[in-house]
């Protein structure tokens, strides 16, 4: 961990490595951290609305617990007292778990997913769980029924907090919450931690395991951190990955660690740029950041190369067949009834899995390994592409298209099974957020985030609060 970090008076506002050891040093008491946090919550929820549920007496019972462990050398690991919150697709047996439907306010978990357990057994406190679009189908972060958390980088106007990790990108973003899990099937890590400021990890299909996480296409989902800066996700991520029985993805995938390599820099890597038919369409703040991102590699000694690619980023759209009709098999119950009170964004998109007949899906999916292997070809010799993580910032909740998908950069790594990172990478005119996706070939983890630590290292925009919750 970075011993350099200094310690905010408000404990709300440290960063979670910051936090573990301050905690570990028994410098500051987990009970204090719940209770800045917690007064936070109190203070900023009402409008912001990132969460479904806050466990605040019990996260002030495992605080205590926590801070007497390890004033008596019973410390269970480096992350022992450190708070977390969990998207609502997230099972805690015992607890209501809604995937962000109204028609499952009372739907009780009988299990608890296998990353939860890892957390909990590393010591860490779940504050509560947070708002989702409606089974996780979206990249806008609305929610009919729930709610629709609100962006704090704008204090007048609702704008998209991103989704469908919505809650966890508003409540670590407004600094209640010092990180927390997202799940990502065609974005739903990156779009939020672009539109919120943060640090998102899309991790390859099979490095953190899915088991007792509700899903919307197991072809495509994956779990990742999201926090505000490269080493709190690194450090996540270690806790969350490894093989799991219950997810047969996972198997034969080995846990690496990233952090022996995360801080070497980036001389030597080939970094390639997107192709250049990729720039239309996107913001003119976008752009200019982007470029700015890439000229600060090749200052720190990354070779900035050129790639072809057969194919426009945004054309996955093949993606859409899989993931709507696995959606469909999931929550086909719901959706087929016309009763059900589900948001009518969404319904449309679940629905549409029912006419994806099973050659169409089985052709989608010989698709999807031919792509791979074209991406690998385009992708030799090369460590990383980069691209904006989204074509604009934020936009306001009134000018939202619900038929229009946010992933325009996003999808292709669910697709062609890569990992990526986003983080934020300037601001626009307006002081919205801006960022930018390292995108690596399968298992590649430690790439992107040693790609991230360099970028973070020289800049500072991942350090800025909101304004409105400042």
């Amino acid at each position: 961990m970075n011993d350099a970090s200094p310690m905010p008076t408000d404990l709300a506002l440290a960063p979670a490595h910051v936090l573990a050891r301050e905690i570990a040093a028994k410098r500051v008491s987990p009970v204090d951290v719940v209770d800045a946090l917690l007064s936070r919550i109190n203070r900023f929820e009402p409008k912001l609305q990132a969460f479904v549920a806050v466990y605040g007496m019990d996260a002030r019972l495992a605080a205590e617990g926590a801070d007497k462990a390890i004033r008596s050398g019973h410390a269970v690991g480096p992350l022992h007292g450190v708070p977390v919150a969990l998207k609502d697709l997230i099972e805690l047996e015992g607890r209501i778990t809604t995937g962000g439907s109204a028609m499952w306010r009372q739907r009780r978990s009988t299990v608890t997913a296998t990353i939860a357990r890892r957390m909990i057994a590393q010591g860490m406190i779940v504050l509560g769980k947070t708002h989702t679009v409606e089974f996780a189908y979206g990249g806008w972060g609305t929610n009919q029924h729930m709610g629709t958390p609100w962006n704090p980088w704008d204090g007048v106007d609702p704008r998209t907090p991103g989704g469908s990790s919505s809650g966890s990108g508003v409540a670590v973003a407004a600094r209640l919450a010092p990180w927390a899990i997202g799940t990502d099937t065609g974005g739903s890590v990156r779009l939020p931690a672009s539109y919120c400021g943060l640090t998102g990890l899309k991790a390859t299909i099979g490095r953190i395991p899915t088991s007792g996480i509700l899903p919307l296409s197991t072809t495509l989902d994956t779990p990742g951190p999201m926090a505000r800066d490269v080493e709190d996700v690194a450090l996540l991520y270690n806790v969350l990955q490894g093989p799991d029985p219950l997810d047969p993805n996972t198997r034969g995938v080995a846990p690496e660690d990233p952090l022996p390599v995360m801080r070497r820099g980036v001389r030597g890597l080939r970094i390639a740029r997107m192709p250049e038919a990729e720039r239309a369409g996107c913001d003119a703040d976008v752009l200019s950041a982007y470029d700015r991102s890439l000229d600060l590699l090749a200052e720190l000694g990354a070779e900035i190369v050129e790639i072809r690619l057969p194919f426009l980023l945004g054309d996955f759209v093949g993606a859409q067949a899989v993931t709507a009709s696995e959606a469909y098999f999931f929550d086909r119950e719901l959706v087929d009834d016309p009763g059900a009170q589900l948001d009518e964004a969404v319904r449309p998109r679940v629905l549409a899995g029912k006419n994806v007949s099973a050659q169409d899906y089985l052709a989608t999916k010989r698709r999807q390994q031919q792509d791979k292997r074209v991406m690998a070809m385009a992708m030799e010799g090369i460590d990383a592409l980069l691209t904006p993580t989204t074509p604009t910032p934020a936009i306001r909740l009134a000018e939202v298209d619900q038929m229009v998908f946010p992933s325009r950069f996003t999808r292709f790594g669910n697709f062609l099974e890569m990992c990526a990172l986003s983080l934020p990478n300037g601001f626009s005119a307006g002081g919205l957020p801006l960022s930018l996706q390292i995108c690596c070939p399968g298992y590649q983890e430690a790439t992107a985030l040693r790609i991230g630590w360099a970028l973070q290292q020289a800049s500072d925009h991942h350090l800025r609060l909101p304004p409105m919750v400042t």
